[in-house]
């Protein structure tokens, strides 16, 4: 049984669970468990049976394809008030997954088993609406990533994605070529470039933008 914070919590986070009724949202409470898990652990992996559906409270999980060769590539992250598309389309399938979830930060997440999912589903609007609104988002943000991979050159790619955080980017080479799906060498090569370009400035596990414009301009081409 969730403590009344963590149920508090949950509800604000999940809020189309507010409308289902006091008798059935007491009985879901109490079938769910509180799962706190660190940093860098493997939360799934490919092949791997699904256990539930996680709702997270607190923290970020990264979710990526790996190659044989031990290359990443991101497919989508997951924050609070979301939930795993491809845990979704696991229960719904009664397929194992086919990529690999990591905890980027420390974890706090709710999970429900797979037969109160397949009963909200099935029973509520609310909660189907939620589930196909992720399903839609994540495709479209999937539908992007093929059209980067496919047409645009890795140093656009690198360019748009350094413009989408906040400067400074606290990240290493790897970590940005884990993101691109590319190796550590070529990021690095390029990250030269654009500092010689005067766009950005490196430090340490630090990058400093310093021409957002150019680099928006560039990753636009």
């Amino acid at each position: 049984m969730l403590n009344n914070d963590t149920q508090a919590r949950l509800l604000q986070q999940y809020p189309m669970l507010r409308e289902l009724p006091a008798a059935e949202l007491k009985t879901l409470l109490a079938a769910a468990s509180m799962m706190q898990i660190p940093a860098g652990t493997v939360i799934f992996d490919e092949n791997q049976p699904c256990q539930g559906f996680p709702l997270l409270l607190s923290g970020t999980i990264r979710v990526i394809k790996a190659a044989p060769s031990g290359r990443e590539l991101q497919l989508y992250r997951v924050v609070p008030g979301e939930s795993c598309i491809l845990t979704s389309s696991c229960l719904l399938g009664h397929s194992p997954y086919q990529a690999r979830g990591i905890a980027e930060q420390a974890l706090e997440i709710v999970l429900l088993p797979a037969s109160a999912f397949h009963m909200l589903l099935g029973k509520y609007e609310s909660f189907r609406s939620y589930v196909f609104h992720l399903f839609s988002d994540r495709l479209t943000d999937l539908m992007q990533l093929v059209s980067a991979v496919a047409f645009q050159k890795l140093d656009q790619r690198l360019a748009k994605l350094l413009i989408s955080k906040s400067s400074p980017i606290h990240a290493t080479h790897q970590a940005l070529a884990d993101e691109l799906g590319s190796a550590r060498e070529m990021v690095s090569r390029l990250l030269k470039g654009f500092a010689e370009h005067g766009w950005v400035k490196l430090g340490r596990e630090q990058i400093d933008i310093t021409d957002a414009a150019a680099l928006k301009k560039f990753s636009e081409l």
